[in-house]
């Protein structure tokens, strides 16, 4: 079973080339045959990946494929150095793994916020003339050109958890949503388990922002037990932060739904209900304002939910406001 997503980006990196040494000699009044004093040319950028665990997604990388470091300055007179160039540093999140493209080579694992590693260093910058003065060449005529900057494209590889995961009996409308909000293409059909691992998918929210939602296996009444799939998703709703129990709307009972759902899942592994829950009731589009009511009169306080349609299209900024919400409050908790 794919208990991991993994979020895959390629991108061109190319760090900045080393600054020329400088060729000058001391000039000063009063001061007769001035020795060599050119400077040294400055580093090149690097190219640097920082761990953010404020980002989920790789997806703010889809949209720049090319990144290039500034090359370092040329060395001055007075055995003044040139400026190194401005390093570039991407953002990931944590768990991202670098490798080269070419050779499937792992350059870089980042784990820990704030976390950096240099994945293309600056080439070096060149040596002035006045290292290369001796006892016997008091004026040297050369200086070291600037080292040329490394270029590789480099692939990101992200494991990532799912953010929220979607919790309901078999044809809820979990594989539905999931289709309908994001680039997911999960197997959909009229008949239990149509779902036998986890897919999964980003979900784009507002400003570039991004999160992942698991559409996990139907559950049944006795699978912590055994029956239907059993413990085998009941295991991966473990590593989902916030759960979105999914319950059709024109169920006979659809709170009986949920109380057989959380049932289930305390009978595998009570800390389950201390996550964050949502409540989203799908194929709203077939049922009438009365019955919404009662729906709504049976709903537990405290426990946010929504109702929507994936056919209609409504209320889905609705839930995915929602879900934005648990999943910063989670962040905020921890």
């Amino acid at each position: 079973m794919t208990s991991n997503f993994i979020d895959y980006v390629k991108i061109n990196l190319k760090s900045g080339n080393g600054g020329k040494g400088f060729t000058h000699f001391r000039r000063e009044k009063f001061v007769d045959k001035g020795g060599p004093d050119g400077g040294d040319g400055g580093r090149g950028g690097h190219i640097i990946l920082r761990g953010n665990k404020q980002l989920w997604t790789l997806i703010h990388l889809k949209y720049q494929k090319h990144f290039k470091a500034e090359g370092g300055v040329t060395g001055g007179k007075s055995k003044s150095s040139g400026r190194q160039g401005e390093d570039i540093i991407i953002d990931v999140p944590l768990g991202t793994i670098a490798r080269n493209a070419e050779t499937n080579e792992r350059i870089a694992e980042i784990i820990e916020d704030g976390q950096e590693i240099i994945l293309v260093p600056g080439g070096m910058g060149g040596l002035g003339n006045h290292h290369f003065k001796t006892s016997t060449k008091q004026a040297p005529e050369y200086s070291q050109p600037g080292i040329p900057g490394s270029e590789i494209w480099c692939i990101l590889e992200l494991k990532l958890l799912a953010d929220v995961g979607l919790v309901g009996f078999p044809n809820a409308g979990k594989s539905t949503l999931l289709s309908t909000i994001s680039a997911a293409k999960p197997e959909i059909g009229d008949y239990p388990f149509t779902t036998l691992v986890p897919n999964l998918g980003v979900i784009k929210y507002h400003d570039f922002q991004s999160f992942v939602m698991a559409d996990i296996p139907g559950i049944i009444e006795g699978a912590s037990e055994g029956k239907g799939l059993g413990v085998r998703f009941l295991r991966h709703i473990e590593r989902n932060a916030n759960l979105l129990f999914l319950i059709a709307s024109n169920e006979e009972k659809p709170m009986g739904v949920y109380k057989t759902l959380t049932k289930e899942l305390k009978a595998f592994n009570p800390e389950l209900l201390d996550k964050n829950r949502i409540l989203g009731f799908s194929k709203s589009d077939l049922i009438d304002e009365k019955t919404k009511q009662k729906i709504i009169k049976k709903i537990p306080e405290g426990i946010p939910y929504v109702f929507f349609s994936a056919v209609t299209q409504t209320g889905l900024n609705e839930l995915k406001d929602i879900i934005w919400e648990n999943i910063n409050k989670t962040d905020e908790d921890l």
